[in-house]
């Protein structure tokens, strides 16, 4: 058992809701543990400045971004290095779902905000920015469900939280898309061997499928409460 009493492979508290804002085209709210993500999702719509603009494919545009109060240490407001490399991160494991050849020349927007952090911010973003994309009705292969896993006193271990990221020998961030069974995003912050790394990956995408369930039932109640 963990400090938190969960199995080793067993996810954090998961909460997943669509639609959380009216001034957003798509949005999502994610709580994973004591980790708290929303996104919200604009366009496909014009794309300024135009040097921008693909003739063959929409622009993805993500901004990441940790609230100051997020962090036990008040954290500096707007981007820093660490949040503009995970915002391109996060583009790129989104962008193999979406059809942007259908829209060229455009913008997708997606501005992710993290309001509390416990490890997995970035795959708690991810989750939010999957959700709030299909709640605009941007059309995709599917969704994009991100947890990370580690190794933590000899035992693979799934969503770790902060005090097990600082006892674990890796930090493995997974973000994975079940309809096209393959992985999007793929980093390991430490050092595993051969082996383990493959059995840190197995775990990973298990969690991953859980999460992607908990998205399809967020976006299922959504359009149940619209259709009520």
């Amino acid at each position: 058992m963990r400090d938190d009493g969960r199995a080793n492979e067993e996810l954090r508290e998961l909460v997943i809701k669509a639609g959380v804002f009216k001034n957003a085209e798509g949005s999502a709210y994610v709580k994973m543990g004591n980790t708290v993500a929303v996104a919200g999702v604009y366009g496909p719509r014009e794309l300024f400045p135009k040097f921008l603009q693909n003739a063959e494919k929409a622009h993805l545009k993500c901004r990441y971004n940790m609230a100051p109060f997020s962090t036990k240490d008040r954290k500096r407001p707007g981007q820093d290095r660490r949040s503009q490399e995970i915002s391109k991160v996060i583009a790129d494991a989104l962008e193999p779902v979406i059809f942007t050849k259908e829209f060229p020349k455009v913008g997708i927007d997606i501005y992710i905000e993290i309001l509390q952090g416990d490890a997995g911010t970035r795959c708690a973003g991810i989750n939010a920015a999957s959700v709030a994309l299909a709640d605009a009705g941007i059309p995709m292969r599917g969704l994009v469900a991100a947890v990370a896993a580690g190794k933590v006193d000899g035992d693979y271990v799934l969503d770790l939280t902060y005090n097990e990221e600082e006892k674990t020998k890796a930090d493995v961030p997974v973000a994975y898309a079940p309809s096209l069974k393959k992985v999007t995003l793929l980093q390991m912050d430490g050092d595993l061997s051969h082996e383990d790394v493959r059995n840190v990956i197995n775990v990973a995408i298990k969690g991953c499928e859980k999460v992607h369930e908990a998205q399809v039932e967020a976006l299922k109640n959504k359009y149940r409460e619209v259709t009520l």
